[in-house]
């Protein structure tokens, strides 16, 4: 497994050789050095932040000056893994101009490899504006988390003849503006295998189902450490917020019974050096 840093080329290379594409979300420097380090190909810093981190009911109170800050600890962990920053809800949605300006920060202040931004009016246009800039640009066609409120919930997209067209359309246009991937989120796994085959760039599937080019789940799912919901498509590999609550809940015990800390986790000092305090100060009651 080569340690030098990802690129578009190398993700494009990895389609084409018929290799699965490995993603996770991360929002922090620790796990992003463990996904990092374990060679997973692609870290997507996701506007799930919102729920995940900062305990939102959704992504759309996610800010810039989140995003950023996560984006900025993530890129720092990540020697080989290209690290994505999601656009948040409101830094792309207005002119084509003020996508530009928000996507280039990202670039600079967070040192990121490339950005993703869900459909929005003139998205297309707005991702040849970013690619034409030199940032990588991540497509996203399915369920667009930050539409929540018009799509009446976070529901599968594509399994009527009018959305699977959408879907097929979007992804089409998308390759043709310049993304170098694309997303399928909540979509058939039929639709997104079918459109797999009529694209030349990877595809990204989060509830896409396996005949996408590679695979992405939020961290805290698979972790097991997000438990307000949890969507079909996600696989707990552990429950972390089980040992977790274990481990506290000892740490808790321990503390209260005078067990910790305990002589091996307490620094000690000679008796000559506490003679003389005692003698100084006098001795303690």
């Amino acid at each position: 497994m080569t340690q030098e840093k990802l690129t578009v080329r190398s993700i494009q290379e990895m389609k084409d050789r018929g290799e699965i594409i490995t993603m996770l979300t991360a929002y922090d420097y620790p796990i992003a050095k463990q996904i990092n380090d374990a060679g997973i190909e692609m870290i997507l810093v996701g506007d799930s932040a919102a729920m995940v981190v900062h305990g939102h009911p959704n992504t759309l109170t996610a800010t810039m000056e989140m995003m950023i800050l996560h984006c900025a600890a993530v890129a720092r962990a990540c020697t080989r893994t290209m690290v994505i920053a999601d656009m948040p809800f409101g830094s792309f949605q207005y002119s084509v101009e003020e996508t530009m300006r928000n996507a280039a920060r990202f670039v600079t202040e967070a040192k990121v490899d490339g950005v993703k931004f869900e459909a929005a009016p003139n998205h297309i246009e707005k991702t040849r504006a970013i690619v034409q800039m030199g940032i990588p640009v991540v497509g996203h066609v399915g369920l667009h988390p930050q539409s929540v409120g018009v799509l009446g919930g976070l529901t599968v997209q594509g399994k009527s003849i009018e959305t699977a067209r959408k879907v097929v359309t979007e992804a089409l246009a998308l390759e043709e503006a310049g993304a170098f991937a694309i997303i399928f989120e909540a979509v058939p796994a039929k639709l997104a295998a079918y459109v797999t085959k009529k694209l030349r760039v990877p595809t990204i599937s989060i509830g896409g189902g396996p005949g996408c080019s590679g695979q992405l789940l939020v961290t805290y799912d698979v972790l097991g450490m997000f438990e307000t919901f949890t969507p079909k498509f996600a696989k707990k590999y552990i429950n972390l917020n089980q040992l977790i609550r274990q481990a506290i809940l000892q740490y808790r015990d321990e503390v209260k019974s005078r067990k910790f800390p305990d002589e091996e986790h307490s620094y000690g000092m000679s008796e000559e050096v506490m003679e003389a305090i005692e003698k100084e100060f006098g001795k303690a009651e």
